[in-house]
Order: structure tokens, then C-alpha cells, then sequence
């Protein structure tokens, strides 16, 4: 919960407000139904919709969702999970009232324990999330080998090794996007000569 939720505030705080429900998406699927988490995935993954939508102009469709996430939010306490959700709902009402105030100041900041989250600001682990965000949103990318990259991170880093793989995917999902097919075939390369290697010693004892 912890990772999916921190990584969608801060891909949110980065302007992707389509890309931010991905990150939370799985996570509120799992969770029980009508529990504060899922209360709170359901009224933040609608909350980025109101935000995407009034951005675009489409404020029926932005007022309407206000209301809705405005109503999973309530009842919560107002710093559940770390996040401003007394904040989230004020704007969710002002949002209601008035939707083409999206147009006249920027789009409110989510918190996390007061910090307005970055990508940068995230450990390894949430930023697993936000690169399998990319990969999925991106058909250059294979969720395989972004998969894969974020296994081997893992391994090596479980025997106390400081990994290219761990560099690699924290690249991957906070560079530019110019910058991230180059990481990617970076990545993708150093898979391959990974795989090899086991490949070769596989084959000596056959």
C-alpha cells in the first residue's frame, strides 16, 4: 500500500494526472470493499480524474466526478495514510462549485507527512511502481524486461551489492522522455549479457 500510494502522489505531483491512478489502480482493486483504503485509493483515483478533465475543458464530466470522489474522501480522518485529505476535499467542493477555477490557478499539490512528493523524493521500492507506470503507458517498452531489471535489482541487492540494476530502473522511471529509451536499451542490454551468463553456465553441466 505504502509504495503504490506514495509513488501515485508523486507521479500526481508531476503533472502525469492520467498516469497517477495506474500507480494506485492495482492496489484499490485488492483492497476490501468500503474499507478507509479503499475508500481513499477510489476518492484519490477520482480526484486526478476531476483534475485531468478540467484541464481539458470537459467540466460536466470534471463536476460530476468532484462530487463522487468528494464522497469517498469524506468520513476519513484528515490526515488518513499521511495524505492531505482535508485539502483534497475543500478543493473537491470548490471543484463542484466551480470547476473552471482549474483555469485560474494551479492544480492543488498532494502530500505525503507534509512533503508534496517528487519522483525524486522516492525510495527503490515505490519507484518499482512508477517504472512499471512507464513501461506500461509506453508501447516502446516491454514490462518484461522492466520486470525483470526490477528482479535483478532485487537479488543483487539482497547480497549486499549496490546494483546498475537499481540505478537503472530509478532512471528509468524518473528520467525525461527523451532520456528513458536510451536507459531502457541500456537496461535491456545489460539483461541480456546477465541471462547470457547463466546461459553458459547452465549449459556446462547438460
Amino acid at each position: 500500500m505504502e509504495n503504490s500510494l506514495r509513488a501515485g502522489l508523486a507521479i500526481y505531483n508531476a503533472g502525469e494526472y492520467h498516469a497517477a491512478h495506474d500507480a494506485w489502480e492495482g492496489t484499490w482493486l485488492e483492497a476490501e470493499d468500503g474499507s478507509n483504503d479503499e475508500r481513499l485509493l477510489h476518492g484519490l483515483i477520482q480526484f486526478t480524474a476531476v483534475v485531468y478533465h478540467a484541464r481539458r475543458r470537459n467540466w460536466s464530466g470534471a463536476r460530476r466526478l468532484a462530487g463522487s470522489a468528494h464522497g469517498y474522501l469524506s468520513g476519513l480522518p484528515d490526515d488518513y495514510r499521511g495524505v492531505n485529505i482535508a485539502v483534497v476535499r475543500t478543493e473537491l467542493a470548490r471543484l463542484a462549485a466551480d470547476t473552471e477555477r482549474i483555469e485560474r490557478r494551479r492544480p492543488l499539490r498532494l502530500t505525503h507527512e507534509g512533503e508534496a512528493l517528487s519522483l525524486a523524493d522516492l525510495d527503490f521500492e515505490s519507484t518499482t511502481v512508477v517504472a512499471r507506470v512507464r513501461a506500461e503507458h509506453d508501447t516502446r517498452f516491454d514490462e518484461g524486461r522492466i520486470d525483470a531489471a526490477i528482479d535483478a535489482a532485487r537479488e543483487e541487492r539482497e547480497e549486499g551489492h549496490r546494483t546498475r540494476y537499481i540505478a537503472l530502473v530509478m532512471d528509468f522511471a524518473t528520467g525525461s522522455d527523451a532520456e528513458r529509451p536510451i536507459i531502457y536499451r541500456r537496461l535491456c542490454d545489460h539483461l541480456e549479457r546477465r541471462e547470457q551468463k547463466r546461459r553458459d553456465v547452465e549449459g556446462l553441466f547438460e
